[in-house]
């Protein structure tokens, strides 16, 4: 992976996914302590990030191996970004997600008329599906995160993240990633390494599912021991890739991990301070920008928000946190 690849992906897909803007708002400025700007990826088409990379993968595709169709596994994010990408190339998409995945992330796959096959977290293994289809039915497989080219796409949000910040003239900042496999975060690592070397990347997790953050302290990939159960459905992966973390670990600072209530918080001051919706996995950067103040260094912090697909009984949950 390097910085030719980003820019190859961004040269394909420039003209079809939306360019997002940097947010800032005085109050999430003085909760933090520092300057916050916020990559809103939730205004994404598809609401994340993963429209990105899912048109990357699909657009370097030979034409006629990508007219028999793609499959993806996914807990929902990734799911609806190969699927609008399928869409907009008028092949068939499979797409192998959780049974406990947001009912609203179900709804919209099948809405980007891709075909939803469910399996069990717990006791069924998505790769082992994934591969077994692709076989049967002649079709793509489009991994989540270990994918080079879903890897430039998700880069080219860094590409725009160095710009924006040139924009601005910020030459030092910490930049904090929603992370789960690692496919944004090494993304936009290599994008900043070559664009933006005063900018270091942060990957940032929910607290019980930090493999990235305990994979770079000991130096080799840990596994989370369940990926079910958690909030931050978007980003609950069992370890780093094995693409993703050499990436992670040469370019990264070290991974910060938050508690479901700061996920909740920085849903609310998303939603009431910016005018975005968050989802719980796409809130975990903006939660490290705001309550782990300690952790990070400089006077200005660039957070994702990685996606926005939430059901509304999560978002309620959310809106609860709002300041009195």
């Amino acid at each position: 992976m390097n910085i030719d690849r980003i820019e190859a992906a961004r040269a394909r897909i420039g003209g079809v996914v939306r360019r997002t803007p940097l947010l800032s708002s005085p109050f999430l400025d003085e909760i933090a302590g520092r300057r916050v700007l916020v990559k809103p990826e939730c205004l994404q088409h598809t609401g994340s990030f993963k429209f990105r990379g899912g048109m990357a993968a699909l657009s370097a595709l030979d034409p006629e191996v990508r007219a028999r169709g793609v499959i993806a596994y996914s807990s929902g994010n990734h799911a609806q970004g190969v699927a609008l990408a399928a869409r907009h190339f008028g092949v068939p998409a499979v797409i192998i997600m959780p049974g406990d995945a947001p009912a609203m992330k179900i709804a919209n796959t099948r809405a980007f008329g891709a075909e939803v096959v469910l399996y069990d977290r717990e006791s069924d293994r998505r790769e082992e599906i994934g591969d077994r289809l692709a076989t049967e039915r002649g079709l793509a497989l489009v991994r989540p995160f270990d994918e080079p080219e879903v890897i430039a796409g998700q880069g080219t949000c860094g590409l725009e993240i160095a710009e924006q910040a040139a924009d601005l003239g910020i030459t030092r900042a910490e930049v904090l990633v929603c992370c789960g496999g690692g496919g944004l975060t090494s993304g936009v690592a290599l994008a900043l390494e070559a664009k933006a070397p005063g900018l270091r990347t942060r990957p940032v997790e929910p607290e019980g599912y930090d493999d990235t953050a305990r994979s770079l302290l000991s130096g080799q990939r840990e596994r989370n021991a369940t990926e079910a159960g958690g909030l931050c459905d978007a980003i609950l992966t069992p370890s780093p890739g094995a693409l993703t973390f050499p990436v992670m670990q040469r370019l990264c600072g070290p991974g910060i991990a938050v508690s479901d209530t700061q996920v909740l918080r920085a849903m609310a001051l998303a939603f009431s301070r910016l005018k975005v919706v968050a989802e719980p996995g796409g809130a975990v950067a903006l939660a490290a920008a705001l309550f782990h103040g300690d952790a990070l260094e400089g006077d200005t912090v660039i957070a994702t928000i990685s996606g926005g697909n939430v059901d509304p009984a999560v978002f309620a949950r959310a809106l609860d946190h709002l300041p009195g």
